[in-house]
């Protein structure tokens, strides 16, 4: 069988991945080889995947993705709507890690 080629990394990539989602959860995800990110809107599952392959260099195994709804607050008694915001959950072949408090 052929060796996979190594994909570079495109500029497009970097607005796929906005950030990762670093929180209790998240970390707790972690421990089942899952990593959460923040993801552009429009992004799709297979994009998600080949962004985060050709970024961080590991093999993904399974993308889930949710759009988090943007909470009603107020501000001086007026009401806003804060911004929605789409993670998804990558989920990582075992032996391959991702640091994201490194930057890439």
């Amino acid at each position: 069988m052929a060796k996979k080629q190594a994909v570079a990394a495109d500029i497009r990539h970097y607005d796929v991945v906005v950030a990762p989602h670093i929180t209790e959860k998240a970390t707790l995800l972690s421990e089942h080889n899952a990593v959460v990110f923040k993801v552009a809107q429009d992004a799709t599952k297979p994009q998600i995947k080949a962004a985060v392959e050709a970024l961080f260099g590991v093999t993904v195994t399974g993308v889930n993705t949710l759009t988090q709804k943007g909470k009603t607050k107020r501000w001086k008694g007026k009401p806003y709507t804060r911004s929605d915001v789409k993670k998804a959950i990558v989920t990582l072949k075992d032996g391959d890690s991702i640091d994201v408090t490194t930057g890439i």
